[in-house]
């Protein structure tokens, strides 16, 4: 049982994750990856993802069992971190949280001999830890980020609602199919037994792609209250192909593909036509026409415009 405690301020400073969290789903798709939890869900995207996770994954496995405790530092706390911030504070990782994090995780097994050198702090081994860490989700992940993000946004956008409309007690009562709120707190299955005490610090409500069955947090209580939970998914998510047929049919194939680009990474007009394999005009004339309807923002960049996917567009891309 997990029983997180909160006071009126917590309540107050209670919020939603901003964004999908890449370190939380680089974690917890390599659970997905190495267990066999959410059967027809994550299978199709397992075999796409197998060899090229065989070659990278050492060192995340290394310090994430197929169930049970992961060291904390492999998710900063961080609010709202992009990938490069992620590693940038994997490799910044006080050797005080180091050595609490693997001391606990000795508890359970037997460590390989490369995380003494980790546990000193050397730069040079947070680094290659890093750098396996950005090649897992180059590999595994980045070729269906925009589906992750486009989902999660969709889970985000109803609590949000919901957070507005009812209040944050509803959404808490309504968070998991487990939880159970009962003013000031909130209990839902867990693995063990946990108390997570929140002492005005709020709790930040992280949903997640990869995050199945129960919910999760941090087991040490001193850092930044976070409970991370899961979304709903079609079966599917992952296939290709017949994936944005509907989309295709609902603004066309050339305009389809640029809101995909877009969505694949933000990129100037001309980036954009090179990358879709289109003229500079039309290029131009299909963002103009997604930028009308909300699907991405535009902004000046130097002498270029820079095209961004907008929460709406993100949502679209994830219906595909």
């Amino acid at each position: 049982m997990l029983r997180i405690h909160f006071t009126p301020e917590d309540l107050a400073r209670t919020r939603i994750s901003a964004a999908p969290q890449p370190m939380w789903e680089i974690l917890l798709s390599m659970y997905r990856l190495r267990g066999r939890e959410g059967g027809v869900i994550f299978e199709e995207w397992r075999r796409s993802v197998a060899q090229a996770a065989h070659v990278t994954t050492r060192p995340l496995a290394d310090l994430a069992a197929q169930s049970g405790y992961a060291v904390d530092f492999i998710t900063p706390t961080l609010r709202n971190l992009s990938l490069a911030e992620g590693l940038e504070a994997l490799r910044r990782t006080p050797k005080k949280r180091l050595r609490a994090d693997l001391a606990v995780l000795a508890g359970s097994r037997r460590l390989p001999s490369w995380t003494a050198d980790l546990a000193e702090g050397r730069p040079e081994t947070l680094t290659r830890l890093a750098d396996s860490v950005e090649r897992y989700f180059t590999a595994c992940l980045a070729p269906y980020w925009v589906r992750v993000c486009g989902r999660v946004e969709q889970e985000r956008a109803r609590q949000v609602k919901t957070m507005t409309e009812e209040g944050c007690e509803s959404l808490l009562a309504r968070l998991h199919p487990t939880a159970r709120w009962n003013y000031p707190v909130l209990e839902l299955d867990y693995p063990v037994e946990h108390e997570l005490r929140l002492n005005g610090r709020g709790l930040c409500l992280t949903p997640s792609f990869f995050c199945w069955g129960l919910p999760t947090t941090f087991l040490a209580g001193e850092l930044e209250p976070t409970l991370v939970y899961p979304i709903e998914h079609k079966v599917g998510w992952s296939g290709d192909g017949a994936t944005h047929r509907p989309l295709t049919s609902l603004l066309g194939r050339t305009r389809a593909r640029v809101l995909e680009t877009i969505g694949e990474r933000p990129g100037t007009t001309t980036e954009v036509a090179s990358r879709t394999k289109t003229s500079l005009p039309t290029a131009s004339q299909q963002a103009a026409t997604l930028r009308a309807a909300g699907l991405i923002s535009s902004s000046q960049n130097g002498q270029s415009v820079l095209h961004s996917i907008t929460p709406l567009g993100l949502a679209l891309l994830a219906e595909g």
